[in-house]
């Protein structure tokens, strides 16, 4: 036992009840159902899962020691070397990683892909255990860091879905990770309340607490303590290009042009955005734009939002997860007088509360696969069928938020097409954000404002301000035919020609371009 492990870990029965990771192997058995702490990368547990899948590989048991997986988000590396070695029956509800994309894609694992927001408390509800003798998950592996003198779980840089999955845990297993230090006290923890006794959230204020600072367990219900030294690994973020600063540049245009017409207040409302290039260059640009005061009630915070902070500009943030590099962290710990008093960490279930979105006013900003001429958004499933990561939170913010907007590039990278490949399409190929849900979209060529816009006022909006200048004419050539087509049959709220509608996805896959000779092609 280290000296800084028995520092941490300040209720002396669970001393006890410590384990090296390889002795906690034969506590599992194939088909369980475990949960995991953590959230878009970090916080999740990493010295077990990397016993187990060592063991698999080790002893050639691909697919033959396997779990169902439930996680707040996304874990870490430790999934993907599972997802590799066919060690995920069923995850729920978002994943990161080709290996797991992959094992989806190819229905060597079943995903369900859920609102986050709601997952926690489905899981409570025991919809995804219904099948199961009880409907405990079996284990949950949580990573403190630290534990308090009655057995509570102090997280780390994320609070995500731990709160119920410990709820409804037969058993626990802690890491105590001694590589970071210690959060206590960063985190406002609201435990679960099952309907018809839930109680309304208080918070009216992006800085307003209420909870704990740790997570309260059952001390009976831990059946191992393992110490854990291995850090959270999250790649360096990626420097803005051009489009994305185009995109940036469109939509502090946009929030400067609300303020002065009187529907935003000078320091806005509270800000959500997703993760990715484009979130970052947002996120850059407001640090470095003239607005003041700024807050924040999102799921995420990255490296981009630090300098909010140095610089005064953001008053407080709250979110459930701090996803940061190596250096994001170390700035972030050497700051911690600073940071720690501007920031709080929630679970999942709050900071993706629909009601405290809606309540706050939150401008929240999701990037999707691609979007409609309609304001259809597709986020998670590329040509209707090939699951990326999962919805993640953009439907809990996108649908409650006072401004829903979306941000993309106007055309993506192809191999095959210079022009590359529209995000704007006729007809998304998936859906997950409908046009009702939908206030702005912005692309690198321009912003389209589609409050109070009928479906026909959208169309020339999206396609003139927001297409790719090599994309608008074929776009606008695709609603001329579906407005006589739909004319002709007294259809025209919403015209579409469906026998077109999938045409520039299918020409992709056929002939690698999205650009087509003719509307009366072949397929």
């Amino acid at each position: 036992m280290s000296s800084i492990l028995k520092q941490r870990v300040r209720y002396a029965p669970y001393l006890k009840k410590l384990r090296t990771p390889e002795e906690c192997i034969p506590l599992f058995e194939h088909g369980q159902y475990l949960g995991w702490s953590g959230f878009t990368g970090v916080g999740a547990p990493k010295v077990v899962p990397q016993a187990l899948v060592d063991h698999v590989a080790k002893n050639n048991l691909q697919g033959k020691l396997a779990f169902n997986l439930f996680v707040g988000a996304s874990a870490g590396p430790e999934e993907s070397e599972w997802a590799a070695n066919d060690m995920i029956l069923r995850r729920a509800p978002h994943q990161v990683g080709k290996p797991i994309a992959k094992a989806i894609n190819e229905n060597r694992t079943q995903f369900f892909d859920k609102h986050l927001s709601m997952f926690p408390q489905d899981l409570l509800y025991g919809y995804y255990t219904k099948d199961k003798r009880n409907d405990l998950l079996d284990y949950t592996i949580v990573e403190a860091t630290a534990i308090t003198e009655d057995g509570a779980i102090v997280p780390g840089p994320a609070v995500g879905a731990s709160p119920e999955m410990l709820a409804c845990s037969d058993k626990i297993i802690i890491e105590v990770n001694t590589a970071t230090p210690s959060f206590e006290g960063l985190h406002d923890i609201d435990m679960p309340e099952q309907p018809p006794f839930r109680q309304p959230y208080p918070y009216t204020t992006v800085d307003q607490r209420n909870g704990l600072t740790a997570i309260p367990v059952n001390p009976n219900r831990v059946v191992a303590v393992v110490e854990s030294t291995v850090p959270d690994r999250v790649p360096d973020p990626t420097a803005p290009d051009e489009v994305s600063q185009k995109i940036a540049h469109h939509l502090i245009h946009f929030f400067e042009h609300e303020v002065q017409a009187g529907r935003l207040p000078s320091n806005l409302h509270p800000l959500q955005s997703g993760i990715g290039n484009v979130a970052n260059a947002i996120i850059g640009g407001l640090a470095n734009s003239e607005f003041e005061n700024l807050t924040v009630w999102t799921e995420v915070l990255q490296d981009s939002f630090l300098p909010f902070f140095e610089n005064g500009a953001m008053d407080y943030a709250t979110a459930t997860s701090i996803r940061l590099s190596n250096d994001g962290f170390k700035k972030f710990f050497d700051n911690w007088d600073l940071f720690s008093k501007k920031l709080c960490l929630r679970s999942q279930v709050v900071s993706n509360s629909p009601e405290i979105i809606r309540r706050l006013g939150v401008i929240a900003m999701n990037t999707p696969v691609e979007v409609d001429i309609y304001a259809h958004a597709n986020s998670t499933n590329v040509n209707g069928s090939r699951m990326l990561n999962g919805l993640g939170g953009s439907g809990d913010f996108l649908r409650n938020a006072k401004l829903s907007i979306m941000h993309t590039p106007a055309a993506r990278p192809s191999k095959t097409d210079p022009t590359g490949i529209s995000c704007v399409v006729p007809f998304a190929s998936h859906i997950d954000h409908t046009e009702h849900d939908l206030d702005v979209i912005v692309t690198d060529y321009g912003l389209a404002d589609l409050r109070g816009c009928s479906p026909k006022e959208r169309v020339h909006k999206i396609i003139h301000k927001c297409a790719h200048p090599d994309y608008r004419d074929q776009l606008q050539d695709y609603y001329n035919r579906a407005e006589f087509y739909c004319n002709k049959k007294k259809t025209l709220h919403e015209p579409h020609l469906l026998k077109d509608a999938f045409k520039m996805h299918l020409n992709l896959e056929q002939n690698g371009t999205m650009k087509l000779d003719s509307w009366d092609v072949k397929f």
